[in-house]
């Protein structure tokens, strides 16, 4: 399934458009020396060292806010014995290290039955080193809305976006509930090429070059309506970021420092974290956490347990469930969508982040897969088939069965 949504260029487009909304209308430039940061204006050029700096260095680049960890640490023990599982794609095979050579990894971690069985780092990293998750962020966005509910802080996901947008009423975005928004089934055109400056994107990324916080949803409110409300899905990083103002006027306080009281500190994160905003200090719902391997597979623990921290329960019960329903069983060439999660398989779920961020969580299996890398492009088809591959070779050395 990966393989074949990798070769998706829509899907390519759709990913990497999350990196726009973080981009000004600036002037491109000379790229960076090894010794020096990359540009932030060419996020989506970086290469060689300069990605991999960039991606290291993300709060050095980009404004952020805070998400501090709290006094105690979620333990992940080391299980007696690791794993070596050899992946096989077409003609290729390969042990851990090739994999990780091959697919530019950064950094791989495997928690099974909540023990480390597997981790390795690459590319400079090291186990204290941040990472930026991309896309990955949409998903922490929807599990802080879960919170916000089960806080009462929002009432229910039936309730309107101009319940807490009214800046919307009179657009299309009148009449669409936050379900619909979670699911991107909300009917309202939105064009996600970010080659093109006279796309929807390209209009809100070059809008943000001087942004104060009103580009975003002003962007919004000027879109037409293409289908009904819930009958079709149609992928918008805009609408993730639309969740994150949701969210944001809701709680009445950053989604990072939110994000720390919620789940990394109750959850015992091991390391303090960032997410990047715009310039008026709203951090975008649809990218750009920034986080240590280890906390990413922390996150995918979290969840798969439920969104439990330390005893008490953070989302409403059953929100899980119900965000990793596929509201679309085939998003994408048969990868299904649910609250801003993807579907590989029947009862699992997967954060996703272009240039090779993950983090796949098997429920089922009691597994956790996370990884950072610095793939070549933005929806790099070859990487998408290699991790496939390798996924599947970790399943079957951890259980000895094939994926679902």
């Amino acid at each position: 399934m990966i393989a074949t949504l990798a070769a998706s260029a829509r899907f390519r487009g759709a990913c990497a458009a999350a990196l726009a909304l973080c981009m000004a209308g600036t002037t491109l430039a000379a790229p960076a020396t090894p010794a020096e940061l990359p540009r932030p204006e060419l996020l989506l050029r970086w290469e060689g060292d300069a990605q991999v700096e960039g991606y290291r260095n993300i709060a050095k680049i980009f404004p952020t806010h805070a998400v501090a960890r709290g006094a105690k640490t979620y333990e992940l023990p080391r299980a007696k014995r690791e794993i070596a599982p050899k992946y096989t794609l077409e003609k290729e095979r390969g042990s851990v290290a090739e994999y990780m050579k091959n697919n530019r990894t950064a950094g791989l971690i495997v928690v099974k039955d909540g023990k480390i069985v597997l981790e390795r780092y690459g590319l400079g990293q090291t186990d204290k080193s941040h990472w930026i998750a991309f896309s990955m962020a949409k998903s922490v966005t929807s599990t802080l809305l879960g919170a916000a509910i089960a806080d009462g802080k929002i009432g229910s996901v039936d309730e309107q976006v101009v319940k807490y947008i009214p800046e919307l009423r009179g657009s299309a975005y009148d009449g669409v509930t936050i379900e619909q928004v979670l699911q991107m089934r909300s009917g309202v055109a939105w064009n996600e090429d970010y080659a093109d400056p006279n796309s929807d994107v390209g209009r809100l990324g070059a809008a943000r070059g001087s942004d104060r916080g009103v580009a975003l949803v002003e962007t919004m409110a000027t879109l037409k309506r293409a289908a009904e409300p819930g009958s079709r899905f149609n992928y918008s990083t805009g609408e993730s970021n639309l969740i994150g103002v949701i969210l944001k006027r809701a709680i009445d306080e950053p989604l990072a420092s939110y994000l720390s009281r919620k789940v990394w500190q109750p959850f015992g994160m091991e390391s303090d974290a960032t997410w990047v905003t715009d310039q008026s200090g709203q951090e975008f719902g649809g990218c750009c956490v920034n986080a240590t391997l280890r906390d990413y597979a922390r996150l995918g623990l979290f969840a798969m347990q439920g969104g439990v921290a330390n005893g008490q329960r953070v989302v409403p019960e059953g929100w899980f469930a119900k965000a990793t329903h596929p509201a679309t069983p085939n998003a994408w060439d048969g990868l299904g969508y649910g609250y801003q999660w993807w579907l590989p398989s029947a009862g699992t779920f997967q954060a996703i982040g272009v240039f090779g961020q993950s983090i796949y969580i098997d429920p089922a299996r009691n597994l956790i897969i996370a990884e950072s890398s610095a793939w070549p492009e933005a929806g790099y088809q070859k990487g998408y088939e290699r991790q496939y591959a390798f996924r599947k070779a970790v399943i079957q050395a951890t259980d000895g069965s094939a994926p679902r």
